[in-house]
């Protein structure tokens, strides 16, 4: 088992898949010692901001509606985005996971900054129900793709 001085390497010198096979267990421990839902969506944002340096991280949850902020990393972002708007009320409605290359190219993005050039949103269950979106942000093109898709989703699934 990697020590963690090990995983804190890996985290900053291993290739993408690598950090998240270091992060993953690493976020496991730390919902697992927290019961209290805000303060793990904010370390988990925290923690995810920190591995990999993206211009956004952070959450939205299901309120009245409404995609409302939740816990983040970066700069000022969005409050409420309505069901079905965006790349994170599309993925809140389709209950699916959606990688956009460009930002620019996504019909009805929402941009919260001018920054922002490529985005993933994960959704979060309870059951079948979309309870809220975990939403990256890059100032890259094209900086996400199957790998960050699945280990996202695996975090998300911890937060369950």
């Amino acid at each position: 088992m990697e020590t963690m001085t090990e995983n804190l390497y890996i985290m900053q010198t291993g290739n993408k898949e690598n950090k998240y096979k270091a992060l993953v267990p690493q976020i496991a421990a730390l919902v697992h010692a927290e019961k209290d839902p805000i303060a793990n969506l904010a370390n988990i944002s925290a923690a995810i901001h920190q591995t990999f340096g993206f211009f956004w991280v952070g959450f939205y949850l299901v309120k009245e509606n409404e995609l409302v902020l939740a816990p983040f990393q970066g700069p000022v972002a969005c409050t409420r985005i309505k069901h079905g708007k965006g790349v994170c009320g599309t993925a809140w409605e389709t209950a699916e996971t959606i990688i956009v290359s460009d930002v620019n190219k996504f019909p009805g993005h929402i941009a919260c900054s001018t920054e922002s050039k490529s985005e993933i949103v994960v959704p979060l269950f309870s059951g079948s129900n979309v309870t809220g979106v975990l939403d990256i942000d890059s100032d890259k093109l094209n900086d996400f793709d199957e790998t960050d898709k699945v280990y996202l989703e695996e975090i998300c699934k911890i937060i369950e």
